[in-house]
């Protein structure tokens, strides 16, 4: 770690923090455990993870990646305009004008699938097509949370509402019988897997009640999430795809039968939420440094900003971390400021005015929403500097 702290300082030295960097060899070395786990099924990169166009072109330049899962419909039609060629959207929209440029463009239906899990959401394309009438490409989203006791205990995001094989076989029948409209893909994203880490420092009891939810959890989804394909494949039969996983369950999801494709993003850059597995160790690629700016004291620094929560319900595991030099932490009194933000710990007494503290994102493309520009480091050179989605004036959300 210090070797690297050296090595990214001597990389940016001629630029002024706030930056954010991305270790290119640790990029590269994630992106090859992510198709390594992935056991031959190809890996979608999820774009809500990279937000940045010139990383995603990087990584499905490499062998064992297709495809790319996005988040909002605008953002599928500038990927796809950009010369991306296979854009699942990930999430339902409610974006009208986007579906009538979609309904709109040859080119566009061809490259972007939408998501639907309500027959009103149909309803709302066909609203919006204003006079488009080209074919929309459809994917069913199945619910993959965990319910025990009876359904009186839920574990799992609320997501689709689509929860059973029979209810997904009457939707594609919808879809189907509707002009306009093609089911080509059914996904189901086991967050509680995926996203939830097993092993908690110092928190032993928690994390073995974690690996014995997720362990009961993936039997439970593998099993009803074939029933589910079943069922699909028998109103559709040229299904063209079966989405599952996430950065924290490649290996397993691959494992099933009926899944054709995983999805996965956060492993590229590894934030700070993906410390905490058994089954698989990244490196840490995407970083940002803020600069000292005072020494308030003994054991005090004081940086320009970083007060950059993550999404998600509130607390300390949304905060990003100080990274670089180790053993730095928040001062309980003020936590991570949006202006300034004191830290404190012996190291702070190494430190000097302008000197930069590297800092970890909770998650990962959230990082990108702060920064326009990702500077991209090889060994102690910085050998690119590309635009983020900000960085290209794309606020998508």
């Amino acid at each position: 770690m210090t070797s690297d702290r050296a090595r990214y300082d001597r990389a940016t030295a001629h630029l002024d923090a706030p930056l954010a960097i991305v270790d290119l060899a640790a990029f590269d070395a994630n992106a090859d455990d992510l198709v390594r786990r992935a056991g031959g099924k190809p890996v979608r990169v999820a774009s809500k993870s990279v937000r940045c166009r010139a990383l995603l072109e990087r990584v499905l330049a490499r062998p064992g990646f297709a495809g790319v899962m996005s988040y909002t419909l605008s953002e599928s039609l500038w990927l796809a305009r950009s010369g991306f060629e296979d854009v699942l959207l990930a999430y339902p929209s409610a974006d009208r004008a986007g579906f009538a440029e979609l309904a709109g463009d040859a080119k566009l239906a061809a490259a972007v699938t939408v998501m639907v899990d309500d027959p009103a959401q149909l309803e709302l394309i066909d609203r919006a097509r204003d006079g488009g009438a080209e074919e929309i490409r459809v994917c069913l989203e199945l619910d993959t949370a965990l319910r025990l006791f009876g359904g009186r205990v839920r574990v799992g995001a609320r997501r689709s509402p689509l929860r059973e094989p029979g209810q997904l076989a009457e939707l594609a029948r919808a879809v189907v019988s509707r002009p306009g409209f093609r089911v080509v893909g059914l996904m189901g994203y086991e967050g509680h897997v995926a996203g939830v880490g097993d092993a908690l420092a110092g928190r032993p009891v928690r994390s073995r009640m974690i690996r014995l939810m997720q362990g009961t959890a993936r039997k439970e989804l593998a099993v009803r999430r074939a029933e589910a394909v079943r069922a699909v494949r028998a109103v559709v039969p040229d299904l063209e795809f079966v989405n599952g996983g996430g950065t924290g369950s490649v290996a397993e999801t691959a494992a099933e039968e009926a899944v054709t494709e995983i999805a996965a993003g956060s492993g590229l850059y590894v934030p700070r939420l993906f410390d905490n597995y058994t089954t698989f160790r990244g490196r840490p690629a995407a970083l940002f440094a803020q600069p000292v700016v005072r020494r308030p004291g003994v054991g005090v620094v004081t940086v320009l900003g970083g007060g950059y929560p993550a999404s998600g319900a509130a607390g300390a595991d949304r905060l990003p971390v100080p990274y670089l030099p180790a053993g730095l932490r928040y001062d309980p009194q003020e936590g991570a400021g949006e202006v300034q933000t004191p830290l404190l710990g012996s190291p702070a007494d190494d430190l000097l005015i302008g000197d930069r503290v590297w800092f970890r994102h909770a998650k990962a493309g959230e990082l990108c929403e702060r920064f326009d520009t990702l500077h991209l480091v090889e060994g102690d050179r910085v050998v690119d500097s590309v635009p983020t989605y900000r960085g290209e004036g794309r606020t998508f959300l």
